[in-house]
């Protein structure tokens, strides 16, 4: 199943269709109820039209410019982000990249706002429950939108990626970048699909076999090519090892600790409790287990770069242990389902000069 391509241009919305509206029914009854807040959260979302202003006036990232003697294009801007190590950071990014992804960022702030206004409202206005539900699935999806970005990004600093694999990824945060409304159900639904799934599903430990935690994501509607990618007959073991990662939200290293002590107790099923001891912090929930709507986003947001990060040291160490996250597995494979941008490799590893195609 390859990524899908939003063929949707730019404007100047701050948000969707659905989100347009909902934030609009939202804010009227918040000012009815409290005006205060509803003030508040008008502020921010005229701060965010500022911002979304600027990023439209900012030249396509795919215009061709001259700057210090050289053209930049698309393909310059394509052979520079395959060629960067990620040490850099955000520097190595187009300037409206950087715009974009304050924006997206200064947006999920936005919806926390509304939803711990809302949230905090429900108790004496009850009414509002359906609206902050409502925001809180809007705020998990540009989380997952974000998620998705640095999941590209990360793909871009790993060594043992094809260069083909990093100029299709670069060419997907090109079209990200290029428009702020852009979301992923426009782009890569299946790891929504798997995200949202994973988002409204709680932890059990147990015996750390993940057979529930598996089922349960079935349960929740995982999309089935998320689920049979992992269960197909050459999956190796640093796929196995990822997939058991994001199940349980932990690290390889975590797991390892755990099932270590374990065999040393003479414990035979885990609890959260005695998990978070061995641990030495405690263990979040990505979803009240009394109420499948209430999800936590941020909590699957940490969870995800937990994973990354780990994903990152090993490299850099040589550890055991899987190099990618689950989600960067099924991320390369989709990326490489896709005709190659330009029609050849020709990106390489080129640096692309002096911070590459960055239109600023």
């Amino acid at each position: 199943m390859p990524l899908a391509r939003s063929e949707t241009q730019p404007d100047l919305r701050l948000f969707d269709e659905a989100e347009s509206e909902l934030v609009a029914r939202a804010l009227i009854a918040l000012s009815q109820i409290s005006p205060s807040d509803a003030a508040v959260l008008s502020r921010l979302m005229s701060q965010l039209a500022d911002l979304n202003h600027l990023i439209s006036v900012t030249p396509s990232l795919r215009q061709s410019e001259v700057l210090g003697g050289e053209e930049r294009d698309e393909e310059t801007l394509l052979a520079h982000l395959t060629g960067i190590d990620g040490l850099a950071g955000d520097l190595d990014l187009p300037f409206k990249g950087t715009l974009q992804r304050t924006f997206l960022t200064s947006k999920i702030q936005f919806l926390r706002a509304f939803v711990k206004s809302t949230c905090a409202l429900v108790p004496t206005a009850p009414q509002l429950r359906p609206l902050s539900l409502q925001l809180r699935d809007e705020l998990a999806q540009s989380i997952y939108t974000q998620m998705c970005e640095e999941l590209l990004l990360a793909l871009l600093r790993k060594p043992d990626v094809a260069d083909e694999t990093k100029r299709r990824a670069a060419s997907q945060l090109v079209a990200i970048w290029d428009n702020a409304t852009l979301e992923i159900d426009q782009f890569c639904p299946l790891l929504e699909s798997a995200w949202r799934a994973r988002n409204r599903i709680t932890v059990g430990l147990g015996s750390l076999l993940g057979a529930s935690e598996y089922f349960r994501l079935v349960a929740q509607d995982c999309a089935p090519q998320f689920l049979d990618f992992f269960a197909r007959d050459e999956v190796s073991p640093a796929e196995n090892q990822a997939f058991t990662e994001f199940l349980f939200g932990l690290t390889y290293e975590e797991l390892g600790l755990l099932r270590a002590a374990m065999k040393a107790q003479g414990v035979e099923n885990v609890s959260e409790t005695w998990a978070s001891g061995v641990l030495g912090r405690t263990i979040e929930h990505d979803c009240d287990s009394a109420d499948v709507d209430e999800i936590d986003p941020v909590s699957l947001y940490r969870s995800y770069s937990r994973r990354q990060l780990a994903a990152d040291f090993r490299i850099l160490a040589g550890s055991e242990g899987p190099s990618r996250t689950a989600e960067a597995y099924l991320l390369i494979y989709l990326l490489d389902q896709e005709p190659l941008p330009g029609g050849n490799g020709s990106g390489g590893n080129g640096s692309g000069g002096d911070g590459g195609n960055g239109h600023a």
